[in-house]
């Protein structure tokens, strides 16, 4: 059933009717035909155009820990952007910076500026200029050679091999196999070590997920806009982005008169609030029926694959002026669970997890970074404060396990002792089309997407929303990369 306008069903191109304009059911706004636009960088002032400037220059100055973090970990001198509005959650932020400083400036396989210059060519895979400027001045602070700049064709053919394993790592982890390893490592002038490139997917794991969480927090340039490529391209089409989560159903609606905007701004308003209320009773209802009975094995594995189906979205890529530093740009994500294709294997955690495989290797070829990252992990894992919007005394790990595993779920990743059926129950639609796009189309986030999710909860709730995608995000892309790594070793 066609939710956008009164056109038959599966036509949302049919042109609306006199004094009728095409309405999404959910959000309420009009569609726009599609065209391409140009979209400026945000005008707002301080270090996220999403989140109030008092709100998070409030956090900075209550916490004085912030400041001395900066001190001790920060690569660029400064409390840049990005340290601005994770500091909202102080002690993650310490894991994140300690984990940061040592991928790049203690001792480690690489030399630093292929550290920098490695985090340039993750960032180009989200256009993510915010994470290129800022590395292109830490790479030639580093001594790196300034023409390398210039473009892939002019550095070190080691460098380039990289270019296959950050395109899948960054939008198809699940297509690495033990072969893209062996082709890196094979002995030659051009081979990586085992070490060596181990320290280079780590870096590119994690500046593909620190894209995620600068395009989903909005963070603003550090840079006057003028001179930092902040206007891109993009596509605005005819549907909305609310159509774009689960299974694309459509309910039709119209506009007729122009009281109805008001009336909705009203609605919304009630909605919001009922909203809170039923997802709070929704979690207390999941923890009561798992204290009753358990789900079977086959029943959760359903569930799965039905999640996994209806994380599904489409939508069409573009490029930028960043494409010097990345071969291929019209390769992007693509669902693990197309409709119609041929079925991929899941990826079954508990045949290798990070805790017993991925780990172990990563500390004994890069060692100790397997500490700092699972501290990382962890931290974001368990991070609670007990509370959700203005309720206290709430128990919100169903809510954060959820999150994590939904992403691992759009990535392929299962795992047998969850029920999917709970991701279904507390993910709102808007909030799942909001995770997947900032996990796998993160440039294409925008402030009405940030906005339209548990608008009653607090910004500080919603950065560490952003934290916990970026951090499941990274840890799934190590674990393909490490799992084909072990299957090269065995």
């Amino acid at each position: 059933m066609n939710r956008l306008g009164s056109g038959p069903v599966g036509s949302a191109t049919a042109a609306p009717a006199a004094g009728q304009y095409r309405v999404c059911g959910i959000c309420r706004k009009v569609p726009r035909q599609e065209k391409r636009v140009q979209v400026s960088p945000p005008l707002t002032r301080g270090p996220s155009a999403f989140i109030p400037e008092n709100e998070v220059m409030q956090a900075n100055g209550l916490d004085e820990r912030t400041n001395l973090l900066v001190e001790e970990y920060s690569t660029s001198g400064r409390l840049d952007n990005i340290t601005q509005v994770m500091s909202i959650h102080t002690q993650y932020l310490e894991s994140f910076l300690r984990s940061q400083f040592y991928m790049l400036r203690m001792d480690g396989p690489l030399p630093l500026p292929y550290r920098h210059y490695i985090a340039i060519m993750a960032a180009a895979r989200h256009q993510c200029s915010y994470l290129i400027n800022m590395h292109v001045d830490e790479f030639l602070k580093t001594g790196g050679i300034a023409e390398w700049l210039n473009g892939l064709e002019y550095i070190p053919q080691r460098l380039k091999n990289l270019n296959e394993i950050n395109k899948l790592l960054a939008h198809r982890p699940w297509l690495i196999t033990k072969e893209h390893i062996q082709k890196l490592v094979k002995t030659g002038e051009n081979n990586w070590s085992l070490p060596e490139l181990v320290h280079a997917v780590v870096l590119l794991a994690h500046y593909h997920a620190l894209a995620s969480f600068v395009f989903g927090s909005g963070i603003n340039p550090e840079r006057d806009p003028d001179t930092s490529n902040g206007v891109r391209l993009i596509a605005v089409n005819n549907f909305c982005v609310c159509d774009l989560a689960n299974d694309n159903n459509i309910e039709n609606a119209s506009l007729t008169s122009s009281n109805f905007g008001n009336v909705m701004v009203f609605l919304q308003i009630a909605d919001s609030l009922s909203e809170l209320e039923a997802l709070m009773e929704r979690m207390k209802r999941l923890q009561e029926d798992k204290e009753d009975e358990e789900a079977s094995q086959e029943e959760m594995a359903t569930r799965f694959e039905k999640e996994k189906k209806e994380s599904l979205l489409v939508i069409s890529g573009v490029s930028t002026d960043v494409s010097r530093y990345i071969e291929d740009p019209g390769f992007g994500y693509k669902d693990f669970a197309r409709r119609g294709e041929d079925h991929l294997p899941t990826f079954r955690a508990q045949d290798y997890t990070w805790e017993n495989h991925g780990f172990s290797l990563v500390n004994r070829l890069y060692s100790d970074i397997g500490h700092l990252l699972d501290e990382k992990f962890r931290m974001v894992y368990n991070l609670t404060y007990n509370t959700m919007a203005t309720h206290e005394d709430v128990d919100t790990t169903t809510l954060r396990r959820a999150l994590f595993n939904y992403v691992h779920c759009m990535y392929g990743i299962r795992y047998d002792d969850y029920d999917y059926g709970e991701v279904n129950q507390l993910l709102e639609r808007s909030l799942k089309v909001y995770i997947k796009t900032v996990t796998c189309y993160p440039e294409r986030t925008t402030k009405r997407m940030y906005d339209s999710y548990w608008r009653q909860f607090k910004h500080s709730e919603k950065v560490h929303v952003n934290l916990l995608l970026m951090e499941a995000r990274m840890q799934a892309e190590l674990l393909y990369a490490l799992r084909a790594i072990t299957r090269h070793l065995t």
